[in-house]
């Protein structure tokens, strides 16, 4: 049966006329709105939240973050108020700390300082409560920075020649603090640029070493490397002098040198006099042909030998010499030349004499430009000097020229290389009498001082 609705009643309102739920339920809804209000934010007291930190910091180091919570209708501080601080890393937020505040409504929470600026921003969070309202404070950034830093190097300022000293390196930062980092030695000989010798890496005291054993005067410094908290550094220069074993040959003053000047010879390689005799190469027999050899000559390649040998120089390092001698004297050359070695007899060049090019005057290498150089030399096809057309004893690699410029030879057009060193002696480099040391010596080991004083340079084996 279709139901009648309802309609007022003439002379009743509408509440009494609703059954007794409803009016129940319209009571209810009428006490919940005039209880709660239509906006419960709005009733919240809004708040203020600032974050403070360093404007610059070194990197590695602790820094403070501050925050501080205030209310903002009377500015005074929220205590107890729980706030969280937060550091942006990787373009990520993450809690440093959090901690209730104090009775200035201040919370602290440290961090290290990253070396990327965007990795040390920091700002505040505060949740709100009923009373106050919750806040994010600004973000606040420290710069980073680094330490300046000082690269020293220190080490004798001399070095024997052949022997090892070791250089120290020490980095500290302007504080005082060691720097572990990374560093390029590099060297520096004459005129020379800068080149790498080797890279270092400091230990934890801030310092590393190297040996070294330069054969010439160099100059060393060390180029180091920021890092994550330190800048970049570059020593100041170090000045190692390479000096010889034995002490230079006092050379007379008023005494000529030689016109012909050489460069100095190669150093010398291994121990001791280190002599060896091979077979001429092709590279030397061939810078022998056309002119210390050529057609004609008493002997040929097969017949002769290279002796390699160190000898003491007038500057007093080792150096390396050669000679080409005949088969038949390569050893005892070889001999007498490592007890003139182990004597410490002075040699002031031992080139072959085919470095001096060839000689129309004397038929073969130019034995007058090698002994205006005092050039130590043996096997040369040649004719006697001032005698043209008279075979040379040393076209057959059985006669050694020694250091002829201070030791000179009587020939038919007077004396060369020089005259003032006729009839004048030196203790190392110069001899006038059979019993001078040079003299003992090569005739103990089987060579001639044939022609004495006329040729004094001249030994024959």
């Amino acid at each position: 049966m279709a139901r009648t609705p309802l309609r007022p009643v003439a002379g009743r309102s509408l509440v009494r006329a609703l059954p007794v739920p409803l009016l129940t339920l319209a009571v209810l809804l009428a006490v919940v709105l005039a209880v709660v209000p239509a906006n419960p934010a709005s009733a919240a007291v809004a708040t203020t939240l600032e974050v403070a930190v360093p404007a610059r910091a070194v990197v590695d180091t602790e820094v403070t973050a501050r925050a501080v919570l205030l209310r903002q209708d009377t500015g005074e501080p929220v205590a107890d108020a729980q706030v969280r601080l937060e550091r942006r890393s990787g373009g990520q937020w993450s809690r440093i700390g959090a901690g209730r505040t104090d009775g200035q409504g201040v919370v602290t929470a440290t961090f290290r300082v990253e070396p990327a600026a965007a990795d040390n921003a920091v700002r505040a969070v505060y949740a709100g409560s009923a009373e106050l309202s919750p806040v994010t404070s600004e973000v606040a950034t420290v710069r980073p920075r680094v330490r300046t830093t000082r690269l020293t190097v220190s080490g004798p300022a001399k070095v024997v020649d052949e022997k090892v000293v070791r250089l120290t390196f020490r980095w500290r930062a302007g504080n005082g603090d060691p720097v572990p980092g990374r560093a390029v030695v590099q060297v520096r000989q004459g005129k020379a640029g800068w080149k790498r010798h080797e890279r270092i890496t400091f230990a934890a005291d801030g310092t590393a070493s190297v040996r070294v054993a330069p054969r010439v005067d160099t100059r060393w410094r060390a180029v180091g490397k920021a890092g994550r908290w330190w800048a970049g550094d570059t020593s100041p220069v170090h000045r190692l002098d390479n000096v010889p074993p034995l002490s230079p040959v006092r050379y007379p003053k008023a005494a000529p040198k030689p016109r012909v000047k050489l460069p100095s010879q190669k150093r010398a390689v291994g121990s001791g006099a280190n002599a060896r005799v091979s077979r001429l190469s092709g590279k030397v027999w061939r810078s022998m042909k056309g002119r210390s050899w050529h057609r004609g000559c008493p002997v040929g390649r097969g017949k002769l030998r290279l002796v390699q040998v160190n000898y003491w120089g007038y500057d007093g390092y080792r150096h390396r010499g050669e000679l080409v001698v005949n088969a038949a004297i390569a050893g005892k050359t070889a001999g007498v030349f490592t007890a003139l070695y182990r004597d410490q007899r002075r040699i002031r060049a031992m080139y072959r004499v085919d470095r001096f090019g060839w000689s129309k005057r004397v038929r073969g290498a130019d034995d007058y430009r090698s002994m205006a150089a005092g050039n130590t030399s043996a096997f040369n096809c040649r004719d006697v000097v001032g005698r043209p057309g008279v075979r040379s004893p040393h076209s057959y690699g059985r006669a050694i020229d020694i250091n002829p410029w201070e030791n000179p030879y009587r020939a038919s057009h007077g004396w060369v290389p020089n005259q003032w060193w006729v009839g004048r002696s030196h203790p190392d480099l110069a001899w006038r009498s059979s019993s001078h040391p040079m003299v003992l010596l090569m005739r103990s080991h089987g060579f001639r001082w044939t022609y004495g004083t006329g040729d004094a340079h001249h030994f024959d084996g």
